[in-house]
């Protein structure tokens, strides 16, 4: 009875004390202690409330089947310095953004990437190729429904691609005990895993999860042929032309339906197929995911992307041997390989291997149409930044 007395006391002062704030009187959550900012931005341009990370696909793409999550801002901004910071490398001269650089769709400009031991064995591939991770993976959130990444496949997960990266010899080189060990050693992560995580300790399990928190934040789905797309009133039909492309995009955008998109998805969400040998040689020193899971079926065959911000992502292909869109689409026209292990899509009716045999005015029209794939404000956005001053 006391008790039910005292939170009834409670209930009538609290109500008499917020009749007593002005209306003009800012009540806001403060989500940093006194000095806990000051600390952050002593390193990092950190705004004081953190930025919201969510995502709202666009129909076009919810329609395929592409569900994005709801992400914890806290736990992404964690996860956003832990993805560029040098620090956490054996040499502090190499983060996740060394080989993922956000001005090239998070890809890198080289064959191979720098990391602390010299180059890695396959051309990075490009984070931002991808609409949604969250609803790319889907293995964070939907068991053994997503696509898996890496040129090889193995990585179904952020998160076990972030363990990857982080303890590998040759990219960044350290010790699950020495990434932990630097972690708490520097003043600035104390406040960001209070708020992400509730306290401050930090766990190989914490880190990880932030990691893949921002990788699964990221969403690319604002370029020229998205609105065009979600302009169209036929929903997903992607065969007629789009009034705000020019003659040579939709040219481009039908060649691509025509004889791309059997592989690569026709709105760009998850790739129709995760694998295949596409004839790049008749030999090949990478076995490719037969190298990984040592199954003879699998032997060079190599994971099949999808193509969001291609322009921006050369070179191109496992090997980084292409420079150009441009030496792509040759290859596609006149230079397919007969490898045994060529995938039938790119056979044709008599077994022999499907050259497109463009013109020039073709070739030129499907690279105008993969310009069209670039979401100029992705390259730029402020949230997936380097928050480092």
């Amino acid at each position: 009875m006391k008790n039910l007395i005292y939170l009834s006391l409670f209930a009538v002062l609290a109500i008499g004390l917020s009749s007593c704030i002005s209306d003009d009187v800012e009540v806001r959550e403060e989500f940093y202690y006194p000095g806990e900012l000051a600390i952050l931005q002593q390193t990092l341009d950190l705004p004081e409330v953190p930025l919201d990370y969510n995502i709202v696909l666009p129909q076009h793409l919810s329609r395929s089947g592409l569900f994005a999550r709801n992400i914890h801002k806290d736990m992404a901004t964690l996860g956003r310095v832990l993805f560029y910071d040098k620090a956490l490398s054996a040499t502090g001269e190499v983060s996740c953004a060394s080989c993922h650089k956000q001005e090239l769709a998070f890809s890198d400009d080289k064959i191979a990437s720098e990391g602390v031991t010299g180059q890695t064995e396959r051309n990075s591939l490009a984070l931002g190729s991808v609409a949604s991770f969250a609803a790319y993976y889907g293995a964070d959130i939907f068991g053994t429904f997503g696509v898996p990444f890496m040129w090889d496949n193995r990585f179904g997960t952020a998160r076990e691609q972030a363990h990857a990266a982080f303890t590998s010899e040759v990219e960044m080189g350290l010790s699950i005990d020495e990434l932990v060990s630097t972690i708490e050693s520097l003043a600035y992560y104390e406040p960001l895993f209070r708020r992400a995580c509730g306290s401050t300790q930090v766990t190989e399990e914490r880190i990880m999860s932030a990691v893949a928190e921002f990788v699964d934040a990221l969403g690319t789905f604002d370029s020229k042929f998205d609105r065009a797309a979600e302009k169209s009133t036929d929903g997903l039909n992607m065969n007629v032309n789009f009034s705000d492309f020019t003659t040579a995009e939709n040219r481009g955008k039908a060649i691509y339906l025509e004889s791309c998109a059997g592989c690569h998805s026709s709105v760009f969400g998850r790739p129709v197929m995760n694998a295949a040998n596409n004839g790049l040689a008749m030999q090949y020193e990478d076995e490719g995911i037969g190298g990984f899971t040592q199954i003879t079926s699998d032997q060079y065959t190599f994971k099949i992307p999808t193509l969001r911000n291609v322009a921006q992502s050369a070179p191109y292909m496992h090997d980084g041997r292409f420079a150009t869109l441009e030496d792509v689409v040759d290859f596609y026209s006149d230079n397919v390989a007969d490898h045994p292990k060529l995938h039938e899509l790119l056979r044709d009716d008599s077994g022999q291997p499907m050259r497109l045999n463009l013109s020039n005015e073709d070739k030129a029209a499907l690279v105008a149409f993969l310009e069209t794939l670039t979401d100029v404000d992705y390259l730029q956005e402020v949230r997936y930044s380097d928050p480092f001053r």
